[in-house]
């Protein structure tokens, strides 16, 4: 009988010592930057002393992993990365509803996928789309500046042009859903046809063109412009081009998932990434977007959206499900299939 009682007290030890282990823990899905990743991460730890486990991946690409872990998840916050497949995860039950006392420090627009969804996302920062290109490469080739998304259509820009892959890049989906915005979808798919015939090399990344860029890899990177942006401001030979027919933009967002191990801690980081003073940090790793806590420090460097001319972006059509996967399956059926 004693034997038995203590057995059962070091199992309960056993249990309890695990829950408190778990909950010193949190397993985090990154799709901004790594710089950025890796500066949250450090600054949790050390502000929480919560260990994190972070992998970084484009949002294309953790949404995929969040679908293929549901019925086992792994993760516990998906933090960054463009709005729209954060809506398709919400849509799709694979994101918790988290109302964070956070929230009334937050610009309107954050709150908007917070309110679409229930309280399953919420916007974190915005940036919005254009592209960038090498001044160097330009001037030595002898190509006209392109100032408007349809300059990037003329022949003398055949394999000038680096974009990422939509199906694994948020930046490139937003960039696809743009063009049917702008020009309807017949009108958007044409663009993406003819641009097509200038692109060298789809990426995974979405930030991955505008590097390239930089090193005179490619000519032209279309990206958000604050990836542009943190080219230039390295001391790169980058011109930032917000397009003259109008441009979409991005609401980067963050979701705790489904049925997250850790719970507590996924809460905890999810205040935490929403404070002023923690979004007043982008800008010390070179990531100039737009802050959504009304009381974080706009970097000087982020592109003045009011001075862009935005399109109306219709996050909540162009998020969902339905809309997303017939996009990406005519874009894969009737752009990538053509020659180069």
């Amino acid at each position: 009988m004693r034997i038995a009682k203590r057995i059962g007290a070091l199992m309960g030890a056993m249990l309890i010592g695990s829950v408190l282990q778990a909950a010193d823990r949190l397993t985090l899905y990154c799709s901004p930057q790594i710089e950025w990743c890796e500066l949250m991460v450090n600054t949790f730890e050390k502000q929480t002393g919560i260990r994190v486990s972070m992998t970084r991946k484009s949002s294309g690409e953790t949404l995929a992993q969040i679908k293929a872990e549901k019925s086992n998840p792994k993760g516990d916050v998906w933090w960054g990365g463009t709005g729209d497949p954060h809506l398709q995860a919400a849509e799709e039950g694979l994101t918790e509803v988290y109302n964070s006392p956070m929230l009334s420090q937050l610009q309107d627009w954050a709150l908007s996928p917070h309110k679409a969804t229930g309280g399953r996302t919420v916007g974190i920062y915005m940036g919005g789309l254009g592209y960038g290109y090498n001044k160097e490469l330009l001037a030595s080739k002898g190509l006209p500046a392109p100032k408007c998304w349809k300059d990037l259509l003329n022949p003398a820009f055949k394999n000038e042009v680096q974009i990422a892959n939509p199906n694994t890049s948020g930046t490139s989906y937003t960039t696809l859903a743009t063009m049917v915005q702008l020009f309807g979808e017949e009108g958007g798919f044409d663009f993406m046809k003819q641009l097509h015939q200038n692109v060298s090399q789809y990426t995974k990344s979405g930030s991955a063109p505008i590097k390239a860029a930089a090193i005179g890899e490619t000519t032209v990177g279309i990206v958000f412009m604050h990836d542009a942006v943190t080219q230039a401001v390295k001391g790169m030979p980058i011109q930032t081009v917000a397009p003259c027919e109008g441009t979409g933009y991005e609401i980067g967002s963050m979701s705790i998932i489904k049925g997250a191990r850790n719970m507590d801690s996924a809460k905890k980081f999810y205040d935490f990434a929403l404070t002023a003073d923690i979004q007043s940090m982008a800008a010390s790793v070179g990531a100039y977007q737009v802050p959504s806590n009304k009381g974080a420090k706009v970097p000087k460097e982020a592109p003045d959206l009011d001075s862009v001319k935005v399109i109306d972006y219709d996050h909540a059509k162009y998020g969902s499900k339905d809309v997303r996967t017939s996009l990406l399956s005519k874009w894969d059926n009737e752009v990538s299939t053509l020659p180069r």
